[in-house]
């Protein structure tokens, strides 16, 4: 068999463990960047648990999950960001025009998602789009020949306590853009967008929601507006900007 073949089928193999709906949605679960139980996932996917732990162990040993294990329960998540680019590209893919939600409640978690989310341990939405935007705009970052940080952008990120010098030594690139699946335009990823999500998150300017979506806070809308980012994209439509609860 050439390598061509070969690779064609483990190619193919990978495809299989996202070709069925229940696993497809414990990985898109997982890109909160959290560990979830496997009871988390039975019920956030709709089936029994003894159903989740067989697709569960599939994922595991596909490589695409891991697990940890702490006395009885057994915590599962993507198994790097390079899975939860797999996921969130493939995500990318899908129709542009999701069916209606179903209730109010559904309507109003969707909402939530394509207004901020994290993908995996970075800001995407509409929130990690515009931050995007506006690092671009301000000159923070250049795109000439792909994304790069600029000296304004170093002085920038010192003033905010994150250190570059830390980031550039890992194995991850610095910067990656990665298409946002309800924007259809890119959002910041790698491990400075992982930082940032991290820093904006210990400054209190952004707060965990239900599930993947993020809350911007009182003071999360007024730094986020300075840096240009439009205070309309901040808040839940009807929600006073300084009405959050920080």
């Amino acid at each position: 068999m050439t390598a061509a073949a070969t690779d064609g089928h483990r190619l193919a193999d990978l495809a299989v463990l996202l070709a069925d709906g229940t696993r497809a949605s414990f990985c898109l679960a997982l890109l909160d960047g959290r560990a979830w139980t496997a009871g988390e996932l039975a019920r956030a996917a709709g089936v029994a648990p003894s159903t989740a732990s067989d697709h569960l162990s599939r994922l595991v040993r596909g490589g695409l999950l891991v697990e940890e294990r702490q006395g009885r329960h057994r915590y599962l998540r993507l198994a790097g960001p390079a899975v939860a680019q797999l996921i969130e590209d493939l995500a990318g893919h899908l129709p542009p025009t999701p069916r209606p939600a179903s209730s109010l409640r559904a309507a109003t978690a969707d909402a939530a998602l394509a207004r901020a989310r994290t993908c995996y341990d970075h800001l995407a939405g509409r929130l990690g789009v515009r931050l995007r935007d506006a690092l671009l705009a301000r000159g923070l970052l250049e795109a000439a020949d792909g994304l790069a940080l600029t000296a304004a952008g170093r002085e920038w990120l010192a003033g905010l306590g994150v250190p570059v010098a830390p980031l550039r030594a890992g194995r991850r690139p610095l910067l990656r853009d990665c298409l946002d699946w309800t924007e259809r335009r890119p959002h910041l990823a790698g491990a400075l967008g992982a930082a940032l999500c991290h820093r904006f998150a210990e400054l209190g300017w952004t707060a965990r929601g239900g599930g993947r979506s993020i809350r911007v806070t009182p003071s999360g809308v007024a730094a986020f507006t300075e840096l240009g980012l439009p205070p309309d994209d901040l808040t839940p439509p009807g929600r006073d900007a300084g009405g959050g609860r920080a």
